[in-house]
């Protein structure tokens, strides 16, 4: 996966945009959605004999319900025999997305057929889901099908599922004729609600004016939030913002923190770059372990530090080193 966010001077600014799929023969879904709703409380007694759920109408409950998931639908149609009814549909859409994920990736005893996955996906989109919204809306954009994709995301948007709404403004962001302010607008949704990649890609508009004014100081703030929240991407460009003075005050020391946590959850340039550091400050078992993660991972120019370091260690350092390698495993992250 190409993880590099900063680029060097001669690219112009040194942060660019979150692609939509990766170029390296592995698809990488970058509309991945959030676990954000909590389970339902079902009222108590005395509270359901105070309020007539049942007259709720039905498609007010179900735009309401539209983002919820399997769980939530079952305990929410135990408040009463009306909602168990009208939500009847978002618990098919429930099963229909079950089965499109994995005719998708080949679960579950099936063969991968994005066809029937697709199929699948839009019939529980009929049913009002917008998780299953979502994930039509990604097929169509993997098939060239943007328009169709839009719509989907948009829909889904509309009905308050932060996923569609990060995804629309990415979609406009890379439409052929870019609507940045309306992509803006969607991402600023998405980031208020919590979604980590809307954040980190907002703060990317924000720190290279794209569709609202370049501004430093709110770039880095959403680029914190995306990385407390485990986004790694995020994590490399704090470190980058506290290292370079850039919308935060320049801070060695948090920098380097920030590197370390990229580093440890996978992200090969920070595996490079910390590798860099701990060779600077003597740390040479260290130094090579990071800098052989980054070389597998990609770096070329990590395999070059790395070979120097080695030079001046016994070779019982240098097996130790590499067996420190080969147990290492990244740490989880939220993307």
């Amino acid at each position: 996966m190409k993880q590099r966010t900063w680029p060097v001077k001669s690219e112009g600014s040194r942060f660019t945009a979150l692609r939509l799929s990766s170029g390296s023969g592995k698809k990488e879904e970058t509309h991945l959605r959030s676990k954000r709703y909590s389970s339902i409380t079902i009222p108590s007694r005395s509270s359901r004999e105070e309020t007539d759920f049942s007259k709720l109408p039905d498609d007010i409950l179900q735009k309401i319900t539209a983002t919820f998931t399997l769980p939530d639908l079952q305990t929410a149609s135990l408040v009463c025999r009306s909602w168990r009814d009208s939500l009847r549909p978002l618990r098919e859409a429930m099963l229909l997305l079950k089965w499109g994920k994995r005719f998708k990736h080949g679960h579950g005893g099936v063969r991968p057929n994005i066809q029937k996955a697709l199929d699948s996906f839009l019939k529980g989109a009929a049913r009002g889901s917008t998780l299953a919204m979502v994930d039509a809306g990604l097929i169509y954009w993997e098939m060239g099908k943007k328009e169709e994709s839009i719509a989907l995301y948009r829909k889904a948007a509309e009905l308050g599922d932060p996923t569609a709404q990060c995804n629309l403004g990415i979609s406009y962001l890379h439409s052929e004729r870019p609507k940045r302010e309306e992509a803006a607008k969607w991402l600023y949704l998405s980031s208020n609600a919590g979604y980590v990649r809307a954040q980190y890609q907002l703060a990317l508009c924000l720190h290279r004016g794209r569709g609202m004014d370049c501004n430093l100081p709110e770039a880095a703030r959403w680029y914190l939030k995306a990385a407390e929240g485990g986004y790694v991407r995020a994590m490399y460009n704090v470190s980058l913002c506290y290292s370079y003075g850039e919308g935060l005050v320049h801070s060695h020391r948090q920098a380097r923190r920030w590197m370390k946590r990229a580093a440890d959850r996978g992200h090969s340039k920070a595996q490079f770059e910390h590798g860099l550091g701990l060779f600077s400050e003597g740390e040479m078992m260290k130094a090579v372990v990071y800098l052989e993660l980054a070389t597998r991972a990609g770096e070329t120019a990590a395999a070059h530090v790395k070979n120097v370091i080695l030079q001046q260690l016994s070779s019982t350092s240098r097996d130790r080193a590499m067996l420190l390698a080969d147990n290492w495993r990244a740490l989880p992250t939220s993307h």
